[in-house]
């Protein structure tokens, strides 16, 4: 049969048209270009923004342009004049000949581009609308194709053209259309393409009219049908473009997470028809479904020996039809095609022959399916959904298929077939859909396959050619196509949309959700994406009409008006709403004293007074404070202004008031309030406020401000004259300094300049003093008024935690403090320590006492420093090694009786508060990025000396430095200081160059008193609430704090306290605290802090064969200039005291982790910052070695290889294979040593995700890309360029082990429950799908949560 792929944009009869200008042949374009015009109606408000595209053949005449044009607005031709447009600017205003023989082209029209008109009045007369009584058009002009607009620069015929948002150029509204769309909920498009569907269908709408819901059976909510029958009237009857389908949904059972879900469309008509055979019970309608969409077929087998044939009866809904057949590149042609392949018969030989039951024995046979009988509405479904099993994945099939708008079904049936006995038990041949989307990641935004268009095909039968076919059939079987559902798209993800035609008019409307718009027959210019054709029987007797409106049964006109009135009544909602000022109303509560905050809701001619009552009812003050005593005044709430008050206008409108009903207002309101026996102050509009703080030079305090209005055109002497009344202070001493932001204080000492010249705006603060004191005479900035109002600017107030004390050694700790004479910066020496009783000292004296050993004890270090005995001052040294019980000064016994103050009495607590410190940073650390970043901006870390004096050497460095002789044993003479290290090594010294302190360059206020915190805060914590200069560095910060955590300030840590109890620590000395806040909160933790060029790293052993690989151990200090061996000597003794690890410096490696993955291996050359960056917040590994360490050089690959065997379905161990080179033909050698594997039969593959790379051993053997074709690992797919590669490898001739289906269920809840511990998947799914279900009762049961 010859097929006709037309994708014109005209309809072509072949009686009126014997050829035709331009059309598609067997899939081959004509020559003839075409010209896309594109009209804007600029005759009409209404329609200015409206446009109408025509796609025409470049032979078309201008008179024919004017009658498309015509016939398309809906004006009389000849009635306006069409004008050059570019884009929405006219460039000539030349009218277009209408009257011209000239063609399009010739006109200056271009191919392949958009051509802009313009429609606009003829003569200065508007266009003459055209009356339905003579606007007769020509039906091949009401036809004409109004397609997707080309894509840029195409040229072509219209299968060139594609849409890429659905936006089709006629979407008209439901006045035009008299259709109404649907409202996607979310992923919502296939209930959507198949609800219209069957609202265009007349039997199925009828049917379900004529069905009566009784309400005191069943709960509206939870009726299908009742639900069904609602939104079908709303569809019929409604006003709205679009409506909802939430209520159709919810009767399903379903909740809002469904509408995020895709699911195919063929599913969930199948489902539903279940779902309604339920509801429908014992009713009219109870086989409805049956009559309208159930067909029969008979599934046989012949015997080809004796004649022999079993069969039985099946059932079915739909026809799933192969798109392409199984192990064939090529795809059907037609639908046609398809349903002979349905039918075709298959020959049962060699192992598959069948046993027959008259011959007793296996003969040839031959199996198929014959349809007996065809439903009324004929289903079809296209199974472009298939599964690849090279990818192992789901893949989408965009191959070309045509149908047909007419399609004969006789061919397919048999009619002696039809009249055999069923005697057999029949089944749902549809049970089970193979075809459907289940989507992950569905959207309402898709995109093309690999460019394919998206329309549908449908071949052109001759008139003749089908009157000739059903005149000589007396039983016909002719179908007519009337939907068709397309899914657009991928396997991935999609959209569903409906192409339907009206039974009303033979018109084509095509249903994209909220979008309803015409097309025609010939829009559907291919078919890569049609998904499922409903076809219904050509029958007279059976084909029915929409009802009428009075044809309704009663209940539906009842439910017709209850629908109208509700629609009405949302109408005037809405309407209400329009008319409503929304507007953010505040209120200072007058007993509680705390501002609310709430949204004041009033219709624009409610007036004033009746806003201050609704205001007054919504702020809950009627126990507060009376009615009259309230009123509402114009308030912004960013600057803290009251810009003006309602004096006079309570009988105003609130519409008027606040200039009208918007969507936001640029000010708020405040509900002011007031005592009875107050008046309410005038605010009028120009007034600014100034909020007056009276400052006392003697107390040294800051008053609560006192609000004060002023004009900007005041000077300042009269300012301070208004400022005089209202503080009842002289204005002849008066200074007043203004913050005009943050830390800019400016005195005001001119009085004859204005307020505005000051720098006035709708809100300020200003600070004023009257005293008579010397203070007046000093320069400003030197005065005490402006010390005290920068220290009053930049004060904030933190609560810092102090470390937990255990009760027996709560004072046994010194407290250090500097003997610089520097304690006065503190606070008065009234602040004192609580402890028990007997043991209350002051601050002071705690320190008087302390001071004198500690100065003892630095000569002695000193001493020893000259004495060159630098390996014993950094690795003896008890400030820098607190932890460590083992590092004890041997000295006098007044030594020690002062390291027992300086130390807990016992040094076991200390240990496990750091330890416990690590386990807490364990528990939140984040990744190497994060920690890069986190450190960056909050991080510290770096305190020099314990001493007040440093202790000078040769080289510049204090006597604790750890590195100082390690760099020069590494560098072999190279003489680097820390004075020339580079500075952005991720931490500052506390000492500037002088060596003086950088706390003591600058005097910052540094208050703190005892505070009691919330509960549950720890048994025995101790807090203190310190009052801070924020310009003050973390360095003199920490010394401050040092009398209170009673050991030095290089001795402790500070941590920083975010939302949710997040700790950060602190480590950059030299930064000030401005990046804190009034009320943050400072977590201070026993431990050494950082020197310059120091990092603190996490240390997590490597552990790859238990089931957690990845242990923490401890926290350590790296030095930049450390070697790998050099950072393992000082790993061993806290791996021996912390971890219980009794190692030796050979038996263990330290290498790189990213995230949970073991990467690079440490050399002990290796020196840190130069061969291996680091940072702080730094992770590693540590990996105990089972022999002599293997890796000698970077030009070795360390990979971790595992061997898999299929025969008994297990995994051996992890095994470390240490490569020469980069080399395949290398790692097959070395694997064939480790497992005696022939180098021959030797296959590998990479492993996927994080280290250990867990995966099924249900899925190993086949989910691996095994032995890729690659000759060296570090090119695609492999990448293997680092140490750390996992390697799976088997034995290419080792057979699969066979499992019963009870062995695999067992195999499969035990990889289920071992993959899960460890986080890993069980199967290759990028999120579990959900099962398609309608609940009957209205909701899920609880047991059913789990599918």
């Amino acid at each position: 049969m010859l097929i006709f792929l037309l994708c014109l944009s005209r309809r072509i009869s072949s009686a009126t048209h014997p050829a035709v200008d331009t059309f598609c042949f067997n899939g081959y374009a004509a020559e003839e270009p075409r010209v896309l015009c594109i009209i804007q109606d600029t005759t009409n408000s209404k329609t200015v923004n409206e446009r109408v595209t025509l796609n025409l053949p470049a032979s078309t005449l201008l008179k024919k342009l004017f009658e498309d044009v015509a016939s398309k607005v809906g004006y009389v031709n000849g009635t306006f004049d069409l004008v050059w447009g570019n884009g929405d600017n006219v460039t000539d205003t030349t009218p277009i000949d209408q009257n011209s023989d000239k063609t399009i082209l010739d006109a200056g029209f271009e191919p392949g581009k958009k051509n802009f008109l313009h429609l606009t009045d003829k003569d200065g007369e508007q266009p003459h609308i055209t009356s339905e009584e003579s606007g007769t058009t020509d039906d091949c002009v009401q036809d004409r194709f109004i397609g997707p607009l080309p894509r840029e620069g195409s040229v072509g015929c219209t299968s060139d053209y594609v849409s890429q948002s659905y936006s089709y150029s006629s979407v008209l509204s439901k006045s035009d259309t008299g259709y109404v769309g649907l409202v996607n909920q979310a992923m919502t498009c296939y209930l959507n393409s198949l609800l219209q569907t069957l609202f265009m269908t007349p039997e199925f709408r009828n049917a379900l009219y004529k069905w009566e819901f009784e309400e005191s059976e069943e709960d509206p909510v939870t009726s299908i049908p009742y639900q069904l029958q609602r939104l079908f009237v709303l569809l019929q009857t409604s006003k709205k473009r679009a409506i909802e389908t939430t209520d159709v949904t919810r009767s399903f059972g379903w909740d809002s997470s469904e509408a995020w879900q895709q699911h195919d469309v063929q599913e969930l008509c199948r489902v539903m028809f279940d779902a309604l055979e339920q509801k429908w019970k014992q009713t009219e309608q109870a086989d409805l479904i049956n009559q309208l969409y159930q067909g029969k077929l008979k599934d046989y087998v012949r015997c080809l020996e004796c004649g022999y044939e079993g069969w039985r009866i099946d059932t079915y809904l739909d026809i799933p039809l192969v798109i392409r057949p199984y192990g064939s590149n090529q795809a059907f042609a037609s639908v046609e095609e398809a349903l002979h392949a349905f039918i075709q018969p298959e020959i049962l030989d060699g192992p598959n022959q069948y046993f027959c039951e008259r011959c007793k024995k296996k003969c040839d046979a031959r199996k198929g399916l014959r349809f007996l009988h065809f439903p009324y509405l004929l289903t079809l479904q296209l199974k472009r959904f298939d599964f690849d099993y090279t990818t192992m994945h789901r893949i989408k099939l965009n191959d070309r298929m045509t149908f047909p708008e007419e399609l004969d079904m006789s061919i397919f049936i048999d009619v002696e077939d039809e009249k055999s006995p069923q005697t057999e038990s029949c089944t749902d041949s549809g049970a089970e859909n193979e075809g459907s989307c289940h989507s992950d990641q569905m959207s309402n935004d898709f995109s093309n396959d690999d460019g394919v268009d998206e329309g549908i095909c449908l071949e052109s039968n001759s008139a003749a050619e089908r009157i000739s076919k059903v005149g000589s059939e007396k039983n016909s079987l002719l179908y007519e196509l009337f939907s068709v559902m397309v899914h657009s798209g991928s396997a991935a993800g999609g959209h569903y949309y409906a192409c339907i035609k009206s039974f009303s008019d033979d018109q084509w409307y095509s249903f994209n959700d909220q979008h309803v718009s015409k097309v025609t027959f010939f829009f559907f210019t291919s078919s890569t994406n049609a998904y499922m054709l409903i076809y219904r029987l050509k029958d007279p007797a059976r084909n029915a009409k929409f009802l009428e409106a009075h044809e309704y049964p009663d209940h539906i006109k009842q439910l017709v008006q209850k629908e109208r009135e509700l629609e009405e009544q949302e109408k005037r909602q809405r309407e209400i709403e329009r008319n409503t000022c929304k507007i953010k109303l505040f209120c200072m509560h007058p007993t509680k004293q705390i501002m609310m905050e709430n949204k004041l809701e009033v219709h624009k001619d409610r007036t004033l007074k009746e806003a201050v009552e609704i205001a007054y009812k919504l702020m809950d003050l009627e126990e507060a404070v009376p009615l009259d005593c309230c009123r509402l005044v114009k308030y912004d709430e960013f600057h803290d202004y009251l810009e003006r008050s309602y004096e006079g206008e309570e009988d105003t409108p609130m519409g008027l008031l606040l200039g009208g009903v918007k969507s936001t207002y640029m000010f708020d309101l405040l509900l002011e309030t007031r005592r009875p026996d107050q008046v309410f102050q005038c605010y009028k509009p120009g007034e600014v406020m100034v909020k007056v703080h009276v400052v006392d030079l003697r107390t040294e305090s800051v008053a609560p401000p006192i609000s004060v209005r002023a004009y900007l055109n005041q000077t300042v002497s009269e300012f301070k004259q208004l400022i005089s009344k209202a503080t009842h202070l002289p204005a002849e001493t008066m200074r007043v300094v203004l913050e005009r932001c943050y830390n800019d204080l400016r005195l005001l000492n001119v009085s004859s300049k204005t307020l505005k010249a000051e720098g006035f705006f709708r809100s300020n603060k200003v600070f004023i003093e009257s005293s008579e004191s010397l203070d007046h005479h000093v320069a400003y900035t030197d005065s005490h008024l402006w010390k005290l109002l920068d220290r009053h600017a930049n004060t904030i107030r933190l609560y810092v935690s102090l470390p937990e004390q255990s009760p027996g050694s709560q004072f046994r700790r010194s407290v250090y403090q500097k003997p610089s004479g520097d304690s006065g910066n503190l606070d008065e020496a009234s602040e004192r320590v609580k402890g028990p009783v007997g043991n209350m000292k002051s601050v002071e004296a705690i320190l008087e006492e302390s001071t004198e050993k500690l100065k003892s004890l630095s000569l002695q270090q000193q001493q020893e420093g000259d004495n060159g005995d630098s390996s014993k001052s950094t690795e003896a040294s008890d400030f820098e090694n607190i932890e460590s019980p083992s590092n004890e000064i041997d000295s006098s016994a007044e030594n020690r009786e002062l390291e027992n103050q300086i130390q807990i009495s016992d040094p076991e607590n200390l240990q496990s508060e750091e330890r416990s410190d690590s386990d807490v940073n364990n528990d939140r650390s984040t990744s190497s990025v994060d920690s890069d970043i986190l450190s960056s901006s909050h991080s510290s870390d770096t305190l020099c000396n314990v001493d007040n004096a440093p202790i000078p050497l040769a080289n510049g460095l204090d006597s604790h430095s750890i590195t100082s002789s390690r760099r020069s044993k590494a560098n072999q003479g190279k003489k680097e200081t820390w004075d020339t290290a580079e500075e952005d090594s991720g931490t500052d010294s506390e000492y500037d160059e002088s060596g003086k302190s950088r706390g003591e360059a600058q005097y910052m206020y540094f208050k703190s008193e005892p505070y009691t915190a919330d509960e549950g805060s720890g048994e025995g914590q101790k807090w203190l609430m310190v009052h801070v200069d924020k310009r003050i560095t973390l360095s003199a910060f920490k010394q401050h704090l040092e009398p209170f955590v009673g050991v030095p300030s290089s001795h402790f840590k500070v941590f920083r306290v975010y939302a949710s109890n997040q700790e950060f620590e602190s480590v950059r000395l030299n930064e000030t605290l401005s990046s804190f806040s009034d009320d943050n909160k400072i977590t201070i933790r026993l431990g050494r802090a950082l020197k310059k060029g120091e990092y603190r790293v996490k240390v997590y052993q490597l552990l790859v064969n238990e089931p957690e690989p990845c242990k923490f151990l401890l926290d350590a200090v790296f030095a930049k200039g450390m070697t790998v061996r050099q950072s393992k000597e000082e790993l061993l003794p806290q791996l021996r005291e912390q971890c219980g690890l009794d190692l030796t410096i050979d038996r263990f490696r330290l290498r790189k982790k990213t995230w949970k993955n073991p990467g690079t291996v440490f050399l002990d050359y290796h020196i840190y910052e130069e061969d291996i960056n680091i940072s702080s917040n730094w992770e590693v590994f540590l990996e105990i070695l089972d022999g002599v360490e293997k890796m000698k050089s970077m030009s070795q690959l360390a990979v971790l290889s595992r061997r898999w065997r299929p025969s008994e379905m297990k995994l051996d161990c992890f095994q470390e294979v240490v490569l020469e080179s980069s080399s395949v033909e290398e790692l097959k050698e070395k694997l064939s040593e480790v497992s005696g594997i022939p180098l021959e039969n030797i296959e590998f593959a990479k492993g996927r995700g994080t280290f250990p790379c867990d995966i099924s051993i249900l899925e190993i053997h086949q989910d691996l890309d095994w032995n890729p074709k690659v000759s060296t690992l570090n090119v695609w797919p492999l990448y293997i360029c680092d140490d750390g590669a996992v390697i799976f490898y088997r034995d290419k001739t080792e057979e699969l082990m066979e499992l019963t289906d009870e062995q695999r269920n067992e195999l499969m809840k035990k990889e289920s429950s071992r993959l899960q511990k460890t986080g890993h998947r069980v199967t290759y799914s990028p999120r579990k799908e959900k099962a398609l279900k309608i609940y009957l009762d209205g909701a899920p049961n609880k047991d059913l949560t789990q599918d």
